[in-house]
């Protein structure tokens, strides 16, 4: 397991889930912006209906069937902007990012199980994982006793 893949993984995936929520809130506030923009125009054309009711019991048909048509028509759009933005966000942005997102994390799962597997054998085999570190430190420890020894052996020479 390497610890720079790790680190990199993550990135990647605090990246990509940056970008998959930055996507997706902008959907949220574009949805939201024309669903304020559908009520709004959904309070005209009830302004309009109730204004062609208040022309129906004053005038005749004419001033009626204006503000009833400008009504139903406010209304139609209002219904249009509401299955717009209504719409589930789509495009190659959230695709990529969600493909990003999944191969990161399969990576994270493939240094986890290397990290799985080189713990487990250090487990079972306790002595593969000691013995790289034993062996220079034997060799440490035979230098400085021959150094000792040489020393010793030096200065038993000086003082005969």
């Amino acid at each position: 397991m390497n610890m720079e893949n790790v680190v990199k993984h993550l990135r990647v995936l605090w990246r990509t889930d940056r970008i998959i929520a930055d996507i997706r809130l902008r959907h949220l506030l574009i949805g939201l912006g024309l669903r304020a923009f559908a009520a709004l125009i959904a309070a005209f054309g009830l302004l309009m209906l109730e204004l062609s009711a208040y022309f129906a019991l004053v005038q005749i048909w004419s001033a009626i069937a204006a503000a009833a048509i400008l009504g139903v028509v406010n209304f139609a759009i209002a219904a249009v902007l509401f299955i717009v933005a209504g719409r589930p966000p789509s495009g190659r942005d959230i695709e990529l990012a969600n493909e990003i997102h999944g191969a990161s994390i399969e990576a994270l799962q493939l240094e986890a199980r290397a990290l799985h597997a080189r713990v487990s054998g250090a487990v079972h085999h306790p002595l593969s994982t000691i013995v790289p570190v034993l062996v220079p430190l034997i060799a440490i420890i035979v230098k400085s006793l021959r150094k000792t020894a040489t020393e010793a052996a030096a200065s038993r020479e000086a003082h005969s």
